[in-house]
């Protein structure tokens, strides 16, 4: 079972770096060419800097500058508990709390750290030639553990808080020692980061950590919301004409709605096997239903949310699931800490 301990991270000093709003972001994954000019204009510290330079010799150079120059200070080892208070897609507020803490880089068969998405070559080169010349893992991955959760939120105002995306995030640190977690930890969110991680490992023994959040998926506030297939073409599909949607997977089209008849619990696979063509991804049911009324497309099928119990399945037999088939809100905010690793020759 994997062993988590504290770390000694990196993080912004606001009395030379400026307010941590203009500091942050979303993760690298999720911004878009306009979004980053508009980071970039927000500071000339703004973490996208680092996690999306023009070159990853860029990165290194600002980070190495803003270690010297203060406006990154180094922290003495402790984890770091982080509480998200978000408002999901179905409208409902919660708070998702975890444990920022530095994670052992094993491969996936030593069944310590499981996936669940397949992964794709391109972004995880990137990220190889970034953590190459940083020798940092510069955003946290996201993952889960089957169990009570290890701490408790401490008291007091928190060290960080910052609102980004329309998630305000809290962050404490926490003072213990290693920790070992009866249950192998799932990949939520981070998949091609940690490979990068592992195989950066094969050509650097000394990496053998990386930056993670680890919830668990018995506390309140996890939740898996659906993402829902809007369709460009489709053939037919069996099933019995209902009034609104309530459960299974449910097929829209020409102004109906449709239980698809299938032995299959899990919806993503359903509508993978109907090979629809033209697929595109929402996490609105009502998107969905609009495009199809306004002739954008031709269907649209509404999925219940996966549960933990079918990832887990998934990840515990060595199977990856079909795209899309888990959203996880919100996302984990990039710039509150850095986590340095080892370079191949000594430097911290």
């Amino acid at each position: 079972m994997p062993r988590v301990s504290p770390f000694a991270a990196l993080r912004y000093d606001p009395k030379v770096a400026g307010p941590l709003d203009a500091l942050v972001a979303p993760p690298y994954d999720v911004i878009s060419d306009p979004q980053r000019a508009e980071y970039l204009a927000r500071s000339p510290y703004n973490v996208v800097r680092l996690t999306l330079p023009d070159a990853p010799e860029d990165a290194a150079r600002d980070l190495a500058a803003w270690r010297a120059d203060g406006v990154l200070r180094a922290e003495p080892p402790r984890y770091w508990w982080v509480a998200q208070d978000y408002t999901g897609p179905d409208g409902v507020e919660r708070t998702r709390e975890g444990l920022g803490a530095s994670v052992p880089v094993t491969p996936y068969e030593d069944g310590q750290v499981l996936p669940h998405e397949r992964t794709h070559a391109g972004p995880k080169e990137g990220r190889l030639r970034l953590l190459r010349a940083t020798h940092t893992q510069l955003e946290p991955i996201f993952l889960l553990y089957d169990a009570e959760p290890v701490f408790e939120r401490p008291s007091g105002d928190p060290a960080m808080d910052v609102a980004e995306s329309g998630v305000r995030t809290r962050v404490w640190p926490v003072e213990g020692g290693e920790l070992e977690l009866g249950t192998p930890l799932l990949i939520a969110d981070g998949h091609h980061r940690y490979e990068t991680a592992v195989a950066y490992r094969d050509e650097n023994p000394r990496a053998t950590h990386l930056f993670g959040i680890i919830v668990s998926a018995r506390s309140p506030g996890v939740e898996i919301f659906p993402t829902h297939r809007i369709v460009q073409s489709l053939g037919d599909v069996p099933g019995d004409e209902i009034d609104t949607p309530d459960g299974g997977v449910t097929l829209y089209r020409d102004g109906r709605y449709v239980r698809v008849a299938t032995d299959d619990d899990f919806g993503p696979r359903v509508v993978e096997a109907l090979r629809p063509s033209g697929v595109t991804y929402t996490s609105s049911s009502a998107d969905a239903v609009a495009a199809v009324d306004r002739g954008d497309a031709a269907a649209a099928f509404l999925l219940e949310p996966v549960t933990f119990e079918q990832v887990a399945r998934f990840a515990h037999a060595g199977e990856t699931m079909p795209q899309k088939s888990t959203y996880f809100y919100p996302k984990l905010t990039s710039g509150l800490l850095f986590h340095p690793v080892p370079s191949p020759h000594g430097e911290p």
